[in-house]
């Protein structure tokens, strides 16, 4: 289907006879960071009704249980999807695990960038935390220490770390978020800049293949199943699932809300939509004004 050719329908309903489970973003499409957007539970409640699997999958720097504690607290049940899978669980295994010579090599010293709310990632990993860039160390970033800061505040110790040759795990792709109306940068944004300083980084999550293949396996359903997307970020959730073969719904009232010109549930100019997904380089099946049935 060509960008130009992008169905905007009411919701989700029309689809999922064609589909085994749901691949599911969270933040911007079931919740803004501090409460559940409207509907978005009672969509969650048809979906199991239909007996389709939902897997949760957020680039959210935490492990999957914190995100579960999180959405509990919010008022989005655990019995409403099937798991959660986070790009903070992906880079904890992976510093656990330690599968490749690239992560072996990194060490134990490790400098984290990021705020006192993602501690979490360092239970249970053999990591001594240091306070400046070092030599031999590298960098665990989960995003900006405060909501209010922009990249430009993180020049000099991005620049003394890779100064350093310090290589960095970056446990959360995006760019920026949207908590509770506020745009704010994530732990990619700082990833993209310490790129462009000429240090190594890996990050985890949205948009690489891998991730789509994990959630597979956390549904329990075969290598054949049909599984759909449903994200709100062109960079992240609708690019990842066309890497991973996988067809994507865009919603519109997410990150992409400002640039399309849209409040909460509006229905998109098809034109300025297609305009967009052209512009991304993304192919999307369909999108919605909001996650709704």
């Amino acid at each position: 289907m060509s960008a130009f050719e992008i169905p905007i329908l009411p919701g989700i309903a029309s689809l999922m006879e064609r589909y085994d489970g749901v691949i599911l973003d969270l933040w911007g499409v079931v919740h803004d960071g501090k409460t559940p957007y409207p509907g978005a539970t009672a969509t969650l409640a048809r979906l199991s009704e239909a007996a389709k699997p939902v897997v949760m999958l957020s680039n959210a720097p935490r492990r999957a249980d914190a995100v579960m504690e999180g959405m509990d607290q919010i008022g989005i049940p655990r019995m409403l999807y099937t798991d959660v899978l986070s790009s903070g669980e992906l880079a904890w295994r992976a510093l656990k695990d330690r599968p490749d010579d690239w992560l072996k090599g990194l060490g134990q010293r490790c400098l984290h960038i990021g705020p006192e709310r993602d501690r979490g990632l360092f239970d249970g990993l053999d990591l001594a935390q240091i306070a400046a860039p070092e030599p031999g160390s590298f960098i665990l970033n989960t995003g900006p220490w405060r909501d209010e800061e922009t990249v430009e505040d993180y020049e000099d110790v991005l620049a003394a770390s890779a100064a350093a040759g310090m290589a960095m795990i970056c446990a959360n792709p995006d760019m920026e978020v949207i908590r509770g109306g506020v745009r704010i940068i994530c732990a990619g944004a700082l990833a993209a800049r310490y790129q462009e300083l000429g240090g190594q980084v890996r990050s985890y999550g949205k948009p690489y293949a891998e991730t789509y293949e994990a959630c597979l396996r956390l549904m329990n359903l075969g290598p054949d199943a049909r599984l759909l997307a449903i994200g709100d970020s062109l960079a992240t959730d609708i690019r990842g699932a066309n890497v991973a073969g996988i067809d994507a719904v865009l919603v519109t009232s997410g990150i992409h809300a400002r640039e399309l010109g849209l409040s909460f549930g509006e229905k998109p100019d098809p034109e300025g939509l297609a305009a967009v997904a052209l512009k991304a380089g993304v192919t999307i099946a369909a999108a919605i004004p909001a996650f709704h049935w």
